[in-house]
């Protein structure tokens, strides 16, 4: 590297490669609840048309205070901050976004130079993809359309630096990370995450809570060292022989919200609107409230369900949103705190990170409360199993890398094996989706009990019911082939599997073990080359991703 090429933050990362001699913090050393929840600040255009907007976000790297007791932590942001800011926009107002990657050449976080993507190329490599948006492939995040610091290197996808959002969909919560080939995980944990919602006239006529009483929260677990910094695993339990290596998973032991450790929320005696996004790199969770009060859901990833539903608690995977009100009328005085059923590695009850966040019932209420839950939200439109034109079965797989690793695929194929998934261009079909891991004598979300948060880039899908399978008998084979080969078990013909949250648009689902996951999807809009995934980030960099090919014409 020639001498004018050295960049200022190249220098500043040098400074904290000692931080890996510090230990990890011990949780219970972390004093909760003393840190204000941050609310992610609205980012103004940079210039608007009557018909767009125009943003320019820069990724670099910042100093960010998880907690008012630790010093503060490197990481990379939008614009520097982190969360990075929320872009908000109405239906059918397009925003075009220059991307902007200025963070150092070298990684603050073990990069593991064998996975796709990293093999050859910068340790930092960026590309946005605006996760449940309808887009265009070339606006989409395609992993292999990363670019490096000023565009100097880019992937074999790559084609422009001005990203095009239209926005032609009902009024949603978004999300925009990270999602470079083979560097997703470490690029999302450092920070590379942020809100994008869109809003819609008929949002807007249903007296929704808004404005300072729609806040977003960003969910994700993480781990620090004793001086602050950010703990990530340099090699798996036990070691590879590829070091750094990536690892299976990732669990967090603090939960952070919006960038703080344990926050707490001051709110009024009134209804609150909070749009719940998972992001963290693998755990799911499930949400209930420490008084055991309800929530009331309006929305899936896609955006509103067809009436607001009343629930005690819901799960939510890694990538999966939910907006739910929580009506604090009455409570004055009171603290509730919003819980994580959460399990340790042997099935127990993680009892101090069940803690997620406080509500403080303190504020006075600034004139009446004149929001509602409606009981009807928005008219939904069932996609019938009649529509569909193609079934296509998937096997939850394992394989071995070329380092004798083992790595999770689906149907045993890698990333860079030809596409197999061509759906035709406006046509309708039914995904089936297998997981055959399963072991009776472990919990759900305990090892090898793993569900895989399945993420599908284009479309949002509805998800048709989920079915429980002899997993010793499962001839896998055969069952992607012609649908033989397996023995299914009754399906309650109420709930057809499915938690009540999951009705409505979705662009993620929990393909659980010991069960086959049917989802339908509305191919349509455009065309091209996207891709799906599993959207725990270890298995998506690790070759659990496929290409999806959206042609003008079916051809097997």
């Amino acid at each position: 590297m020639e001498e004018n090429d050295v960049h200022p933050e190249d220098n500043k990362h040098t400074k904290n490669t000692e931080n890996t001699k510090f230990p990890v913090m011990n949780p219970s050393t972390i004093q909760k609840f003393v840190d204000k929840l941050p609310i992610p600040k609205v980012l103004k255009p940079k210039s608007q048309g009557n018909e767009y907007d125009y943003y320019e976000i820069e990724m670099k790297r910042a100093k960010h205070k998880f907690h008012k007791d630790f010093k503060e932590t490197e990481i990379y942001g939008y614009n520097g901050i982190y969360p990075g800011p929320t872009i908000e926009t109405m239906k059918g107002h397009a925003v075009t976004v220059k991307w902007i990657n200025n963070l150092p050449l070298k990684h603050f976080l073990p990069v593991d130079k064998t996975l796709h993507g990293a093999i050859d190329n910068p340790e930092v490599r960026t590309v946005v993809h605006l996760h449940g948006a309808n887009v265009a492939p070339d606006s989409d995040g395609h992993p292999d359309a990363w670019f490096s610091r000023n565009f100097e290197y880019t992937g074999p996808k790559y084609s422009r630096q001005v990203y095009e959002y239209p926005n032609q969909q009902q009024a949603t919560t978004l999300w925009y990370h990270d999602h470079a080939l083979g560097a997703t995980r470490l690029n999302i944990y450092a920070g590379l995450a942020g809100f994008y919602l869109i809003h819609d006239f008929h949002e807007q006529s249903l007296d929704l809570p808004t404005g300072k009483y729609d806040i977003p929260l960003m969910i994700q677990d993480k781990t620090f060292r004793t001086d602050g910094s950010l703990f990530y695993p340099e090699n798996t339990t036990p070691p590879s022989s590829v070091n750094p290596s990536v690892v299976r998973a990732f669990i967090g032991n603090t939960m952070v919200v919006n960038g703080k450790v344990w926050p707490y929320l001051e709110v009024e005696p009134r209804k609150y609107r909070f749009r719940m996004l998972n992001a963290s790199n693998t755990n799911g969770f499930t949400f209930k409230l420490s008084n055991g009060q309800s929530f009331w859901q309006i929305s899936t990833d896609g955006g509103m369900i067809d009436e607001s539903r009343s629930t005690e608690k819901f799960p939510l995977d890694p990538a999966e949103r939910l907006d739910v009100i929580i009506d604090f009328s009455g409570l004055e005085g009171q603290t509730i705190t919003l819980k994580t059923e959460e399990l340790d590695l042997q099935g127990n009850p993680e009892t101090f990170k069940e803690d997620v966040m406080q509500f403080r019932v303190e504020l006075p209420l600034k004139g009446e409360d004149k929001s509602v839950i409606p009981e009807e939200l928005r008219h939904f439109e069932k996609l019938h199993e009649d529509m569909a034109i193609k079934t296509r079965r998937f096997v939850m797989t394992q394989d071995t890398d070329m380092q004798g690793r083992n790595m999770l695929t689906l149907n045993h194929k890698m990333f860079g094996d030809p596409a197999t998934e061509t759906p035709e261009y406006d046509s309708i079909e039914i995904w089936e989706l297998a997981n055959p891991v399963f072991n009776p004598n472990s919990p759900l979300g305990i090892p090898p009990n793993i569900s895989h948060p399945i993420h599908l880039h284009l479309v949002q899908f509805q998800i048709l019911d989920r079915r429980e399978f002899n997993v010793n008998n499962f001839n896998a084979d055969l069952w992607i082939e012609k649908g033989e080969g397996i023995e299914y078990k009754p399906l309650d013909p109420i709930t057809k599997g499915l938690d009540p949250s999951e009705r409505g648009w979705k662009d993620t689902v929990r393909v659980e073990p010991g069960k086959v996951t049917r989802i339908i999807a509305h191919f349509k809009n455009f065309t091209g080359e996207y891709v799906w995934h599993c959207h725990i980030l270890e298995h998506e960099d690790h070759d659990m991703m496929r290409p999806l090919r959206i042609i003008k014409k079916y051809c097997d």
